[in-house]
């Protein structure tokens, strides 16, 4: 196997694990890759030696360590990014009362890398930090999915698929006609907001934000754990997050980070 294939095969294993905390047999991991299991089975040894993965001694499954996740964190602790903004979210989330998430856009992805919880029952757990948002599933993925253009946003879904994790339900949308309503649905709610002025620069629960010259698009989140806001409060915080998302806006260090981490020209920014 030529190195190039072996780095793309090495990918699509921990892609996979990521996606089955649980863990995957080995002939699993070969018929959904389409891959020898011998050659999944060297491929893993590698990952393993490596401590990115591990095999339970009792089922023999193989499954991700968090040590990945770790460099990630790590990553995001040294260029600032978190510590940077996590003071925003805290305001925002103490005048809210509401659990408050900070997504970045990358590669027509949204990946949750911050949060903030404003409610004082008690504390929140939250899966999904570092992991990549549902957008067909996600009030902030439909948001964002509705400021592009049908056929655009298909396709975004479309390679994903239309799954969703076990917790979340049943999803509303399933195919691409429940899509395609949904998004409609969510373009006369921003319509309905602008008209009313209830909530200026809102996208339903999202304040969506790119400052001039800067590699990504941010998105900004607040959640409420026991269902949708209504509509009162959220024309009530608007000011609120419409101020939160410029504060950050203003502090976001993400082109001096790329520049000064990775030696590279920032990137391009999305027209998301």
């Amino acid at each position: 196997m030529a190195t190039g294939d072996m780095i793309e095969r090495v990918l699509d294993i921990l892609t996979l694990l990521a996606d089955h905390p649980q863990g995957l047999p080995i002939s699993d991991i070969s018929r959904q890759l389409d891959l020898p299991k011998s050659a999944v089975h060297r491929l893993l040894a590698v990952l393993v030696g490596r401590g990115l993965a591990g095999q339970d001694e009792y089922s023999q499954r193989y499954r991700m360590t968090v040590k990945l996740a770790a460099i990630g964190f790590r990553f995001l602790a040294a260029s600032g990014i978190t510590e940077i903004c996590q003071p925003s979210l805290d305001r925002l989330a103490a005048r809210t009362g509401e659990l408050v998430r900070l997504a970045l856009l990358e590669n027509d992805a949204l990946i949750w890398i911050a949060r903030a919880q404003g409610s004082l029952s008690g504390l929140r757990y939250d899966p999904d930090m570092g992991q990549a948002v549902v957008l067909h599933a996600t009030a902030t993925g439909k948001a964002w999915l509705a400021t592009l253009d049908d056929a655009q946003a298909v396709a975004l879904v479309k390679a994903r698929g239309f799954v969703v994790p076990a917790r979340f339900g049943r999803p509303i949308v399933r195919d691409e006609a429940s899509l395609l309503a949904e998004l409609a649905l969510t373009r006369a709610r921003l319509r309905h907001f602008h008209r009313g002025r209830r909530a200026r620069h809102v996208r339903g629960q999202l304040r969506h934000f790119r400052p001039a010259n800067t590699p990504c698009d941010r998105h900004h989140q607040r959640r409420r754990s026991g269902g949708e806001t209504p509509l009162a409060k959220i024309a009530a915080i608007a000011p609120d997050l419409q101020a939160t998302a410029a504060e950050i806006a203003d502090l976001w260090p993400s082109r001096k980070v790329m520049q000064a981490t990775m030696g590279l020209a920032p990137l391009k920014a999305s027209n998301g």
